[in-house]
Parts: C-alpha cells; sequence; structure tokens
C-alpha cells in the first residue's frame, strides 16, 4: 500500500471543559476519496480544521508528506478580502498554477468573475470556494458539505469534476447519493474516535447498525458481570472471611470501565402537529404565469395537487422553484391565470433563509416567540420540545448566533413543524442535516398525513419522498414527472442539464469546456411511499378479506333478496368493491415485493 500523503494520528482536543475529539484518526494516500461520517457536533469539521492545519490539537500527531499540496473547503468560506471573485480565486494558485484554469472553473460553475462578494448569494460564494479549493488540483482536498446551496446541476458537475480529478478527497456531507457516487473508503467519528471501513459510503450504514448492535451485547456482558462479582463480594462464603483483593480490584475496573462508555446519543424524535384533514383538493392552479422584467419565471403552468401528494421541485438556483412554489401557495399573485387553494388548507412552510433568525434572540425565545421558558410548544413544554430535536437544557438561553450550521437548521424544522398543519412547504430542509436526523425526517415526512411540497437538490432524499417532480424545461416552462427525481431523468433522457436549464455559457467557455461525462448511475432504492405501502398493504388486505367473508355469509343467505332487496344490493355492490379493491392492492404488494427483490439482489 502506497505511504498516506496524510495522516493524523490519536488526535485529542477540549472544548470548554468538553472533550470532543479523544482518539481520532485519519489516513489520506494518492487518489483516495473518502468519506468523513459522523453526528452534527461529532467533530467532524474540527478534525478536517486540524488536517488543513487550521487548528492545533491538544494530543496526537499531523503528518503531511514533504511537498504534498492541501487545499480546505470550509462550510462558511469568507470573501469579504477580495474585491471579486476571481480575485479570491486567484489568490489560491501556487506559483506554477495556470489562471486560466481558475476563469474556467468559474464559469463552469456559473459566475463571470466580476462579480463582487458583498453581493453573493450563500450557493454563489460556495461556488466561489470550490473553484478556488480546485483551480490548483492540489495533491488532497479537504472539502466541507461542499454541496451545501449547490443546485442539482452543479452537484451533477461537481461530481463528474471529483471523479475525474487526480486529487485525493476527504468528504464531509449529508448528501447520501453524492457520498455513494464519490466514495470508496469511509471513516466514521463517534464519542470522540474514529474507525475505518475500506469501502464506501454505500456500505456504511449497515456496517455502523451491526458495530453498535456489538457494542450494545458487550456491554449487556459487562453488566452481568459486575452484577455477578458484586453478588460475590457481598454474599461469597470465601469473601467474607478473607475479600479477595484481586476480585475486588477486578471489580472496581469493570465499574470504572462502565463509567467510561460514553453511550450513543439518541435520535431525534421529531413530530409535526397536524391540522384537520383538507378536502381532497389541495391547489389547482390553471395557467399561471409570472415574469419579472422581460424573464418569464413561470409560463402557462397547470396543475392538480390533491390530498397526500409529495411534490418535488427542482432545478437551478434563481430558476424560479420557490416563485412557482409561492404561486401555487397563494403568497405570490400571478400575472395571469388562476390558483384555487382547497378546503380547509392550512400551512406551514420552512424557509431557506436563516438569516430571519435574530442572532441575539435565544433559542428558547425562538421556539416560543418570546412567551417564556414555561411556554407550550406543539402541546409539549419547550423543554421537551427541544430535547426532542436534540437540544440539550442548558442551551435554552444561548444567543442563535453561538448555534452550529446543523442546530439552526435543527431550530428552523422545529419552528414549522410546531405550526398545525395540513400542507408543508419545505425549502432545503436537508442542509445541515446530518444523516440520523434526516432518517428521522423522511419517516415523519412518510406519515405525514397531509400534503408536501420539497424544494431540494437532495437527490435521494427526492426519490424516497416524492410521488412528481416540477422541473423547468427553459424560459419559463415547468413540466409535471410522475415519480421521484431518478424517474424524472429517464423520462427528460437521463440528463438534468438537458432544455438550458443549466445557467447560460459564453460562446468561449463553452468551446473550453470539457467533454460531457456519463453520470454514474446510482442504485435503485424504495422510496418512503414504496416501502410504506410494502408495510401497510398486508394489513389492508387482510382487513379487506375479512370484510369479503362477512359479507358472503350476508349474501348466503337465499332470503336475503326477498326479505330486504334494498339491503342485498347494498352488500352485493360492497362486496363487488371490496373483492376490487382486494384485487388491486394484492397487484401493487406484488408489484412492490417483486422490486424489493430485486433491489436487494443488486
Amino acid at each position: 500500500m502506497a505511504p498516506p500523503l496524510l495522516q493524523l494520528r490519536d488526535i485529542a482536543l477540549t472544548f470548554g471543559g468538553t472533550p470532543l475529539l479523544t482518539s481520532a484518526d485519519l489516513s489520506v494516500s494518492a487518489g483516495e476519496r473518502v468519506c468523513l461520517i459522523g453526528r452534527n457536533g461529532s467533530g467532524k469539521s474540527t478534525l478536517l480544521k486540524i488536517a488543513a492545519g487550521l487548528i492545533e490539537p491538544d494530543k496526537g500527531s499531523v503528518f503531511t508528506q514533504p511537498g504534498a499540496s492541501i487545499r480546505y473547503l470550509p462550510q462558511e468560506p469568507d470573501l469579504s478580502d477580495f474585491q471579486t471573485t476571481f480575485a479570491y480565486v486567484e489568490a489560491g494558485l501556487g506559483p506554477t498554477d495556470d489562471a486560466h484554469r481558475a476563469r474556467y472553473l468559474l464559469e463552469q460553475l456559473g459566475l463571470r468573475g466580476d462579480e463582487e462578494p458583498a453581493h453573493l448569494s450563500g450557493g454563489e460564494t460556495r461556488r466561489a470556494a470550490l473553484a478556488r479549493a480546485l483551480a490548483p488540483e492540489p495533491d488532497i482536498l479537504l472539502l466541507d458539505e461542499p454541496t451545501n446551496h449547490l443546485d442539482l446541476p452543479t452537484i451533477e458537475w461537481l461530481e463528474g469534476e471529483l471523479m475525474q480529478s487526480r486529487s485525493a478527497s476527504v468528504l464531509i456531507s449529508h448528501d447520501r447519493r453524492f457520498l455513494e457516487n464519490l466514495t470508496r473508503t469511509t471513516v466514521w467519528l463517534d464519542r470522540g474516535r474514529t474507525r475505518r471501513l475500506d469501502l464506501g459510503f454505500g456500505a456504511f450504514e449497515t456496517w455502523r447498525d451491526q458495530a453498535l448492535a456489538e457494542e450494545e451485547r458487550d456491554q449487556h456482558k459487562l453488566d452481568r458481570k459486575i452484577v455477578a462479582e458484586e453478588h460475590w463480594i457481598r454474599y461469597g462464603v470465601t469473601a467474607r472471611r478473607t475479600r479477595n483483593e484481586r476480585r475486588v480490584a477486578e471489580l472496581q475496573a469493570l465499574r470504572q470501565q462502565r463509567r467510561a462508555y460514553k453511550s450513543v446519543q439518541g435520535k431525534a424524535v421529531i413530530s409535526v402537529s397536524e391540522a384537520e384533514k383538507s378536502g381532497s383538493l389541495v391547489i389547482e392552479a390553471e395557467t399561471i404565469a409570472k415574469t419579472f422584467g422581460e424573464r418569464p419565471v413561470v409560463r402557462d403552468f397547470s396543475t392538480r395537487i390533491m390530498r397526500r401528494d409529495r411534490i418535488g421541485v427542482v432545478g437551478p438556483n434563481g430558476g424560479g422553484k420557490t416563485t412557482l412554489v409561492k404561486l401555487l401557495t397563494g403568497v405570490l399573485a400571478p400575472d395571469s391565470g388562476d390558483v384555487r387553494i382547497g378546503a380547509n388548507v392550512q400551512m406551514a412552510a420552512l424557509e431557506q433563509d436563516r438569516d430571519s433568525l435574530d442572532p441575539n434572540s435565544t433559542l428558547v425565545d425562538a421556539l416560543t416567540q418570546g412567551r417564556g421558558e414555561q411556554a407550550m410548544v406543539a402541546g409539549r413544554h419547550v423543554a421537551t420540545y427541544m430535547k426532542e430535536f436534540l437540544f440539550q437544557p442548558e442551551q435554552a438561553r444561548t444567543p442563535l448566533r453561538n448555534l452550529s450550521g446543523g442546530e439552526r437548521a435543527r431550530l428552523m424544522l422545529a419552528r414549522a413543524l410546531a405550526q398545525p398543519s395540513n400542507l408543508l412547504v419545505l425549502d432545503e430542509p436537508t442542509n445541515d442535516l446530518d444523516l440520523e436526523t434526516l432518517d428521522v425526517l423522511e419517516e415523519l415526512l412518510a406519515d405525514y398525513a397531509g400534503t408536501i411540497v420539497l424544494i431540494s437538490h437532495d437527490r435521494d432524499f427526492l426519490d424516497r419522498i416524492v410521488n412528481a417532480v416540477f422541473a423547468p424545461e427553459g424560459n419559463g416552462r415547468w413540466l409535471e414527472y410522475a415519480g421521484g427525481y431518478n424517474d424524472m431523468l429517464a423520462q427528460r433522457g437521463g440528463d438534468f442539464a438537458l432544455r438550458g436549464v443549466k445557467p447560460a455559457k459564453t460562446e468561449k467557455s463553452a468551446a473550453a469546456a470539457a467533454p460531457p461525462r456519463p453520470a454514474k448511475e446510482a442504485k435503485r432504492r424504495l422510496s418512503f411511499h414504496e416501502k410504506h405501502a410494502l408495510e401497510t398493504l398486508p394489513a389492508e388486505m387482510k382487513k379487506l378479506q375479512t370484510n369479503i367473508a362477512s359479507l358472503q355469509i350476508i349474501l348466503d343467505d337465499h332470503t336475503l333478496y326477498a326479505r330486504d332487496r334494498a339491503m342485498f344490493e347494498k352488500a352485493t355492490a360492497a362486496l363487488s368493491k371490496a373483492q376490487t379493491d382486494l384485487a388491486a392492492a394484492e397487484e401493487r404488494w406484488l408489484e412492490l415485493e417483486i422490486l424489493r427483490e430485486e433491489i436487494d439482489a443488486q
């Protein structure tokens, strides 16, 4: 095996009296693609900063091969010291690096190079920082949440760029599809320590679950051994006479081992306040249009959204996703066309812009709208509600400016889900959430009895949640596709960048652009909608079979028609409907079961 370009050994670091890292290792060889996985707050970003030389650990060693170059992408890039985006990217080049590559990357990422940093959006800032990290083609790339605030075309472009790059990379990301497509090694940071798996992220979750199950068994054995030793100390005949010092010392060591064990932090217990059921029709739009200046954002778009629909809205940043959703939900009036909101619709919205949070406000005030620490939120005491979203009691008075990106994301989610609703509008809910919290959010949305409109750039999340996708076709036209993100790609011909969806480039940049690379086909997964159907259909079929048997008993009475013709006709119609429903349920279950077996066999 080639010697590592970068090696961190036995890294320890304490912040504010609390150990964050206790024994963390990280090794990166030439060309290796590593994903660094862990919960929000576990120390992933800190470990990456140590690797980049930005933080000194309290203990441990950091070795970099002489002459090896490293570039680091922070979660929150700072361009404030530079006049333009090109000046920022150019400042990251070495003496022998090519400035033309810097311009090429900026153009590929939809930037001109003359933008003033003070006027950049979050997505534009992230694209400039990516260009700065990629331009020198370093030996090692350290990328902290590189897909945050990026649109789908840019994420897929970045995947292709990293696949072809000679640089080794360490990736922190919540984007499952991105990690599955790119990584070949997984490092799991858990409770201050790291474990390494020489397989990509696709194998991580099974491996993690097995490791935690083994750990739980080991702790159970340790607890039983401690109980047995304590019993011997108290009641053993020999112990009462001589108090065997060796056995007493062993018991003390076992107790110390148990005290030193740090249990896994519990999962978030996300819940949503549901309002009364809406009418069957939630939103109906007829030939709506919206133009800003001379630019059509939405043109002649019609749709019907029914109760329990899960709609995904995708497209490039600035392509009109948020405008379309605001038109559909009545927040924004169309220039022409009509929007009708159905009966008894109550909407709760998660906004993407976290700048709406007052940085000087406390966590409790943000959740209770200033009603204090004894207020109720979503039917629970605010302290209980905070705990469900993994906030500790001591954080109640924490100013929001001190929260991490992941904590701010959970706070915004907690505020949105506390509002009673039967229509959820979620704008980029996955940004900065860790994978475990994403799992819980997916389960909640699968069980939500209302309707969901979801704006997201997370392909895996879309495939698991939605049953229809609205995607732009260019010049203000939007089309509705059945299924999830992969289904939409298949219907479009497999390329989301078709039909003018990506920002236009100059003729010069188009000529300089590398030929398109075929996207790696992502492994098909059951969506949460399909999983839910697989789990619930057997019970539904059993209920239908019981109903059919009961109706058959009623109709077996040969005197029924003569005695009560209305009852006979009602029972006959009910039997026919139940048999039709059973046949449809059985067919759907069989289709899903076959699909599940095909996926398991991949």
